[in-house]
């Protein structure tokens, strides 16, 4: 995919991944619309026109997908949006509240299929580019929590499990249009997730990637949607990018 040139959406531009991918495909010459319910954080981003709006909501989505497609050809969408609550399935409290995986489920999975499913409807509707006739690329962003989910993890872990297994059966229907499918499985990175947790929580977390023995950086995260979008191999997979991390229980 020609990212220079093209329109592209990125949710969850407030901040960490999604603010990184955002500046990423603006330095490779995309046009980018940043879609984010934190609408100081898309408005800091330099050269990016912000939206703000809640990815579950279809009329939000639609307005950012208008808005990028009023830029040019809409040939990338990346879904950075996510939440990450912890809460243990029978807490202090009682059971883990029901609202709470509730809401865990409707930003991190429902909001990432409505957007692949509105951007998917734009794209189809583009001119195949030669001359493989792609016409898009979509990139979900999961965890490697779905895999090696912690305690406390089950409302998130179920969720970004929930991604990835769109990936594969999206990209097969996608395919006669010419629209790829791939996922991201990040594992530790400097976000704002992180730095709100406590300073011993912190330490650990960082004492646990084998190599490179250090948290991964959000430019990384945002290089390697740019992969994606130069390799048209790459579709209906998901890629974990963890410094081969698995997570203890």
């Amino acid at each position: 995919m020609q990212v220079n040139g093209a329109a592209a959406l990125v949710t969850g531009a407030g901040s960490g991944l999604g603010a990184a991918t955002a500046r990423s495909l603006l330095a490779a010459g995309a046009r980018v619309v940043a879609m984010d319910l934190n609408g100081a954080g898309v408005a800091a981003l330099d050269g990016a026109v912000p939206a703000t709006g809640d990815v579950a909501s279809e009329a939000d989505v639609a307005a950012a997908l208008d808005a990028a497609c009023g830029l040019g050809p809409l040939r990338v969408v990346v879904n950075c949006a996510g939440i990450a609550p912890a809460a243990r399935v029978v807490g202090r409290n009682g059971p883990h509240d029901l609202a709470l995986f509730e809401r865990t489920l409707r930003v991190n999975l429902l909001g990432t299929f409505n957007v692949l499913r509105l951007a998917a409807a734009r794209m189809q509707a583009l001119e195949a580019t030669a001359p493989d006739g792609e016409r898009g690329v979509i990139v979900n962003t999961a965890s490697i929590a779905a895999e090696d989910g912690q305690v406390g993890q089950c409302a998130y872990a179920a969720s970004k499990a929930g991604v990835i297994g769109l990936a594969l059966p999206a990209a097969r229907e996608l395919a006669r249009s010419g629209i790829r499918v791939v996922t991201i499985a990040p594992g530790l990175f400097e976000t704002p997730m992180l730095a709100g947790l406590p300073e011993a929580a912190q330490a650990a977390i960082r004492a646990l990637p084998p190599f490179p023995a250090r948290l991964g950086k959000p430019e990384e995260f945002a290089a390697m949607v740019l992969a994606i979008c130069a390799n048209l191999l790459l579709n209906g997979t998901t890629l974990r990018l963890d410094s081969a991390l698995r997570l203890p229980p």
